[in-house]
C-alpha cells in the first residue's frame, strides 16, 4: 500500500482491531432464538454501543426492532454543513453449522496462515470494525469530514425485516447523502471491487401431507401415497435436467454484461469435486448474478438413523429462491407458491407459507459517489482499478432504503471475497483487505465531503 497518513494510522491501528475482532467474535450473535440465547445477541448489541460511544458517537441507542432483534444506532457530527453519509453493517451471524467442520473453534478468533477465523470475521462483524478504523483514521488525521451515521443490524441473516420495518416506522432516523453498506465484498482477495446488484431472495416452507399417519411400508407400501415422495417430486420440478432453475413463469435466461467469472475459478472458488459438472447455463455471472436460483435449504423427515419401515404421512422442506433484479420479489413469490401448487402429484394436500422476502437492488454507478469511491480504492489498492460486480446474496435493507431516500447514493463494499467461505465452516477475513478496505472507506469519506 502507498505511503499516507491514513494508511499509516491504520496500519497501526490493526492489533486493536485484532483484538476488538476478537471480542466480537466471541459473542454467540445468532438471532434464531431457538438454537441460540438472545443474551448473546443483546451482548454483541451492547458493544457495538459502548464502542460508538467511545468514539464520540451521539444518541447511541440500542432499537427494539419488530422481530424482537436490536439494531444498533449513532451519530458522529462532523462540520457545518457537510454531508450525512449512513455506513452499515451487521452484528448478527449465521449459525456456526457442523462445529465439528472447523478447525478451530467458530467462536475464537485464531489466526491461520495469515489470515483470522471466526464466524462473522467477514460476514459482518468485520464490517463493523471497517467502519471504526476508517473513522479512527480520520480523527487522527484532521478530522471526519461528514456527519456519519451508524447503524448496526441485529437480525439481517434472518431475513426477518426487523430493522426495514423500524426504518419503514422512523424514515428520518436513517436519512443520508450516501449509503456505504460494509457487508459486500471485493471479486478476489486485492483486486477492489464495488457490487453493483443484488439479488433479492424470498423464503417458503412447503408442507406435503397424503395421510393420517404413518403406515408399515409392507403393508400399505405401493398404493398408500408417500408424502415424502411427493416432497421430492415436487421439489425435483424446481430444476431442469441441467439444473437450471425452472419455476413456471419466471424468466431463467438473463445475461450479465459486467466482470466475469472465469469457470475454472469460480469451480475453484466453490470447492466443487472433480468429475461434477456446475448446473445450469450461459456464464458463471450469469447464472449468480443475473438469473433466479432455487436452493432446497432442508427437508424435514426421518433420519436415516433409527427410519422405521414407513410410508410417511407427512414432510416438509425450506426453500429459498434468489431473485434477480428486473424481477419483483413479491411476483416471485407468488409464481414460487403457485408452481409448488401445480406440481404437487397424486392429489396431495400441500400448504405453503412464506417466512421471508427481500427485493432485489441495482445501484447508480454512474453517481459522484462511486467516483469518489473510484478514487480512494486507487490508493488503497495501489496499480488496481476499481471492478463492478454482482452479488448472487440478498441485503434486503438495501432496497428499502433505496425507497425511503431515493437522492441517496449506496455503495456496497466489504470484507466477503470468496477466500471468506462465509456462510460455511471455517470463515475467515483476510486482515489486509480489512486494512485495506478501511484505508479506502476513509478516503473515500474525505473524497466525498470535497466533491
Amino acid at each position: 500500500m502507498s505511503s499516507n497518513p491514513v494508511a499509516e494510522t491504520v496500519a497501526s491501528l490493526m492489533p486493536r482491531a485484532r483484538a476488538e475482532l476478537t471480542e466480537l467474535v466471541a459473542f454467540k450473535s445468532v438471532a434464531d432464538f431457538d438454537q441460540f440465547p438472545k443474551s448473546e445477541s443483546e451482548a454483541a448489541a451492547h458493544w457495538v454501543a459502548d464502542a460508538l460511544t467511545a468514539e464520540g458517537f451521539q444518541d447511541v441507542a440500542l432499537l427494539d426492532t419488530p422481530d424482537g432483534t436490536q439494531s444498533v444506532y449513532g451519530y458522529l457530527p462532523g462540520p457545518e454543513g457537510a454531508k450525512t453519509v449512513l455506513l452499515y453493517a451487521h452484528y448478527d451471524v449465521q449459525p456456526p453449522l457442523d462445529e465439528a467442520g472447523w478447525t478451530t473453534p467458530p467462536f475464537e478468533l485464531t489466526e491461520r496462515d495469515g489470515r483470522w477465523y471466526g464466524r462473522g470475521a467477514a460476514d459482518c462483524k468485520g464490517g463493523v470494525i471497517m467502519h471504526l478504523l476508517a473513522l479512527r483514521a480520520l480523527k487522527a488525521n484532521g478530522g471526519v469530514p461528514v456527519h456519519v451515521k451508524f447503524i448496526a443490524e441485529g437480525s439481517e441473516e434472518q431475513g426477518t425485516g426487523g430493522l426495514e420495518r423500524y426504518a419503514e416506522a422512523h424514515p428520518a432516523l436513517l436519512e443520508a447523502d450516501t449509503i456505504v453498506i460494509g457487508d459486500a465484498g471485493n471479486f478476489r482477495v486485492g483486486l477492489p471491487t464495488v457490487t453493483a446488484t443484488l439479488r433479492g431472495m424470498t423464503l417458503m416452507r412447503v408442507q406435503v401431507d397424503t395421510l393420517a399417519g404413518n403406515l408399515h411400508s409392507g403393508q400399505f407400501g405401493g398404493a398408500a401415497p408417500d408424502a415424502l415422495a411427493a416432497l421430492i417430486r415436487v421439489l425435483d420440478s424446481l430444476r431442469g435436467k441441467d439444473g437450471t432453475t425452472t419455476i413456471d413463469g419466471l424468466t431463467p435466461d438473463a445475461s450479465w454484461d459486467g466482470l466475469q467469472y472465469d469457470e475454472e475459478l469460480f469451480r475453484a472458488d466453490a470447492k466443487v469435486l472433480d468429475g461434477v459438472e456446475l448446473i445450469g447455463d450461459g456464464t458463471v455471472a450469469d447464472r449468480i448474478w443475473a438469473r433466479p436460483a432455487v436452493t432446497v435449504l432442508g427437508i424435514d423427515c426421518p433420519p436415516v438413523v433409527g427410519a422405521t419401515p414407513s410410508v410417511q404421512a407427512s414432510a416438509r422442506a425450506l426453500i429459498s429462491l434468489r431473485v434477480p433484479p428486473g424481477i419483483d420479489a413479491a411476483e416471485a413469490t407468488k409464481l414460487l407458491q403457485a408452481h409448488l401448487e401445480r406440481h404437487t402429484p397424486w392429489g396431495a394436500r400441500v400448504r405453503t407459507e412464506q417466512i421471508g422476502q427481500g427485493q432485489p437492488f441495482r445501484a447508480d454507478t454512474t453517481s459522484p459517489a462511486y467516483a469518489a469511491m473510484a478514487d480512494a480504492m486507487a490508493v488503497a489498492y495501489p496499480g488496481q482499478e476499481m471492478q463492478y460486480a454482482g452479488q448472487g446474496g440478498s441485503i434486503p435493507l438495501c432496497n428499502t432504503l433505496a425507497s425511503l431516500y431515493p437522492h441517496a447514493e449506496i455503495l456496497l463494499i466489504g470484507l466477503s471475497e470468496p477466500e471468506a467461505q462465509i456462510h460455511a465452516v471455517n470463515e475467515s477475513v483476510s486482515p489486509q483487505e480489512l486494512e485495506r478496505l478501511s484505508v479506502a472507506e476513509a478516503l473515500f469519506l474525505r473524497n466525498y465531503a470535497a466533491s
